[in-house]
């Protein structure tokens, strides 16, 4: 997965599991996400940040759809420490907006994804998804939806100099 992944360097590409740990990802998608709060945590972690950061709700423009679509993705792959996780640590401090989601077994529509960059650009992003369901892991590419976030992609890149980020080799061991 790490090879795929650097073979997308510079483009925006996070692999996830489950549960929204992001355990590796291109310097595109810290560009595009730079000054959210979502990678400022030394673990971070795609559902927690929805749910528990109020700078969420700014940075995503449908954060409603996007927090149904991490919920689904938690009850999609259940399993003990999925459960424990999000019963112990996620569930009592993300509240209602998160547990009356928890049961939904509709599957949420994943359309053109929109985006508040902190720095007053709007970004419309599609996604690719990769499966890897041994691993419960997905590789999630995002291409610009139009041409003028094609631009606003590249002007963050070039602000943000960066490069691959594996965010913790113990847990990104199951991504290779």
């Amino acid at each position: 997965m790490l090879q795929t992944l650097r073979l997308l360097e510079p483009g925006i590409a996070v692999v996830t599991n489950r549960v929204g740990d992001l355990l590796a990802h291109t310097s595109g998608f810290a560009a595009v996400t730079s000054a959210t709060g979502l990678l400022d945590a030394e673990a971070p972690n795609l559902t927690r940040y929805v749910f528990t950061d109020p700078r969420a709700r700014a940075f995503f423009a449908d954060w409603t759809a996007v927090a149904d679509e991490q919920a689904f993705d938690l009850w999609l792959g259940p399993a003990v420490e999925n459960s424990e996780w999000f019963t112990a640590e996620l569930a009592p401090v993300a509240g209602a907006e998160f547990t009356s989601r928890l049961n939904s077994t509709v599957v949420p529509p994943r359309g053109v994804l929109r985006l508040n960059h902190p720095g007053g650009r709007s970004l419309r992003l599609t996604r690719e998804t990769l499966e890897l369901a041994q691993d419960s892991q997905q590789l999630v590419v995002f291409l610009p939806a139009d041409e003028e976030t094609a631009r606003v992609v590249a002007e963050l890149h070039q602000q943000a100099a960066g490069q691959l980020r594996v965010v913790s080799a113990t847990r990104a061991r199951s991504v290779v």
